[in-house]
């Protein structure tokens, strides 16, 4: 029912994604700009030099290969790969200074880059929660300047959490995937494969489980008029359905690596335009519902569907039905966490 409901929400927001989808290409354009300066007058000795041809070729290799089924190939990339690494670690390391500037530029940009990406996402959950609370149409620019103290505050303490997160999820990747196969017999092909299985099934958990911890957090702030630090408090502590939120955002996540990728797939990559704003629209709607719900609060699905014990009929009009679902309900605060 929930899932249901978040999906109905995220068509019914169908036009955030437009805006969302601007707004992140004009930042992506001004962070691939500064990205470039950086790399070509820091690194372009290391960009442009054989080691690295080599490792980008043998990236290309490994997936033609695991297309392939060329298990002959699989079997000796992990050494391949092991040594061309090395080749670029001892070319790094002869130009230390340039790539320590480099790579410190490189995360401030992309820091900067979540921090601006951010934004727009908050202004896309408040325009939800209007939506979901009062059926009103608040514009994005309205919406990204009345929040706009709050959310910066939000980013500036959920990237670098999220960053140190989701660097360390990396990590634990990338290790289980190069060191899983040694695990297992002499099995080519099908050894590669159990651990790439394994190793995105790990990263979808880990993920899920960061989306289950931080559900709350938007919602409590703009439904649940918070603070920013006391809606973190609230979202963290939560642990009603606990398991059922971690279950739905698993699944969502599922569903949108294998959504994006065919649509990708037959549309040469197009369809991402779309897909990708709306895979974040869902995710937040999840968010909404989840705290709605659990609250007790009702809310809206669509102009007379409303969840929650109200009861809306085609004869109602809007105003009614804002009457309806604004009457006062039980709703569960930050001090009710630890009893939920």
């Amino acid at each position: 029912m929930r899932f249901r409901n978040a999906f109905h929400i995220t068509i019914d927001n169908f036009s955030s994604a437009f805006k969302l989808l601007l707004y992140r290409l004009i930042i992506s354009v001004l962070t691939f700009s500064l990205v470039y300066v950086i790399l070509e007058l820091a690194l372009s000795v290391i960009v442009t030099s054989a080691e690295v041809d080599r490792l980008i070729e043998l990236g290309g290799e490994f997936f033609r290969a695991l297309v392939s089924g060329d298990s002959g190939r699989l079997s000796t990339f992990q050494a391949d790969f092991t040594a061309a690494l090395m080749d670029v670690l001892m070319l790094i390391a002869e130009n230390g200074g340039a790539i320590a500037g480099a790579v410190v530029g490189v995360c401030l940009i992309y820091l900067l880059s979540r921090f601006l990406n951010g934004l727009s996402h908050f202004a896309a959950a408040s325009i939800m929660n209007d939506r979901m609370s009062a059926f009103s149409r608040t514009t994005f620019s309205e919406a990204f300047f009345r929040n706009l103290g709050s959310a910066a505050l939000y980013e500036v303490i959920y990237v670098p959490l999220t960053f140190i997160y989701d660097a360390l999820t990396l990590l634990a990747s990338w290790f289980l995937f190069f060191y899983l196969p040694s695990l297992f017999p002499s099995w080519g092909f099908l050894s590669v494969l159990i651990a790439l299985s394994l190793t995105v099934a790990v990263y979808l958990c880990m993920q899920s489980l960061k989306l289950t911890l931080v559900s709350a957090w938007i919602p409590s702030i703009l439904s649940g008029k918070e603070k920013v630090t006391r809606g973190m408090s609230f979202s963290f502590r939560l642990r009603k359905n606990f398991l059922h939120r971690f279950a739905s955002f698993l699944m969502a996540n599922y569903i949108i690596v294998v959504v994006n990728l065919v649509f990708m797939l037959f549309t040469l990559g197009s369809a991402g335009l779309i897909t990708v704003p709306l895979s974040y629209l869902f995710l937040l709607a999840i968010q909404f519902v989840h705290y709605y719900e659990d609250g007790g609060k009702k809310y809206f699905i669509s102009v007379n569907n409303i969840a929650g014990d109200a009861e809306a009929t085609t004869g109602d009009s809007l105003e009614e039905i804002n009457k309806k679902i604004n009457a006062p309900a039980e709703e569960k605060g930050p001090d009710d966490a630890d009893n939920a």
